[in-house]
């Protein structure tokens, strides 16, 4: 952060009123001033791309979340900018923003909100949106709670439900496993217990159920609805002016969904 108009306020008040109290006053005021300018300044941010800076904010949040950032989290940042085609002046934006959210002070409510704001009402925005972050969540493996914290409070914030992240996840190869961890990942939907353990890929791909995020047990007029649900939320024809590399994730997510649902429709021997 910069503050320069912290120390003007300082000078200020000391050549204004001769004694400390006044140094303070300046000193607050102007830092109220860096403050509201550093805001402004990330705000006007995404009329570079809208999504830029709080999603690269959000993303250095991520990766700080566990108390250390790894080289393997830099790497998925700097592939992200290079998949995104960022221009020098986006990738500066993202750079910066990283930066800003790996700060111990970092409030990641404000960039989830805008991310809200930026995908709207459009669910097939949300999507790629929170896959993006949870390439940085699995970056080392094992999702920490800290990190699947951050992740399910943007889910939520965008509308997307604690089994639709399952499924996000169930597509990773990554399934959720009552058993493991014991430690809360909170937010308004937040387990009790359990975690998402590694990869579960058999030959054939991630357990079809997860990817449409129904139980095993669910009839076939609910399998799909299921799918036609999905479906319609992921179709390439209805992405607008998603950016690229977000279309991309779209796009291969409803392959996954394709995928999942004609292995159902074999298994159960239904049209």
């Amino acid at each position: 952060m910069n503050f320069t108009g912290t120390f003007i306020g300082i000078v200020a008040g000391i050549w204004l009123t001769h004694n400390l109290l006044g140094a303070l006053i300046g000193g607050a005021l102007g830092f109220m001033f860096d403050a509201s300018r550093q805001q402004s300044q990330r705000r006007r941010a995404p009329t570079q791309g809208g999504y830029i800076s709080p999603l690269f904010a959000l993303i250095g949040a991520v990766a700080k979340a566990d108390g250390r950032i790894s080289e393997a989290e830099i790497a998925i940042a700097e592939r992200l900018m290079a998949r995104m085609g960022l221009d020098q002046t986006q990738r500066t934006i993202a750079v910066d923003a990283f930066n800003e959210g790996k700060q111990p002070e970092f409030n990641a409510a404000e960039v989830i909100d805008e991310l809200r704001q930026w995908v709207g009402h459009r669910r097939d925005h949300a999507f790629p949106v929170i896959d993006v972050v949870i390439e940085t969540v699995l970056a080392e493996g094992n999702p920490s709670p800290e990190k699947m914290a951050i992740l399910r409070q943007l889910a939520f914030a965008l509308r997307v439900s604690d089994m639709e992240l399952m499924a996000l996840m169930a597509m990773k190869g990554y399934a959720w496993n009552a058993n493991a961890g014991g430690r809360s990942y909170g937010g308004s939907q937040g387990r009790t217990g359990g975690g998402y353990v590694p990869p579960q890929r058999s030959a054939q791909g991630p357990d079809p159920y997860a990817v449409l995020g129904i139980q095993r047990d669910t009839d076939d007029r609910g399998i799909k609805r299921a799918y036609r649900k999905l479906i319609s939320e992921h179709h390439p024809d209805r992405l607008g002016d998603l950016p690229e590399d977000m279309r991309r994730r779209a796009e291969s997510r409803a392959s996954e969904i394709n995928a999942a649902y004609e292995r159902i429709k074999a298994e159960r021997g239904f049209k």
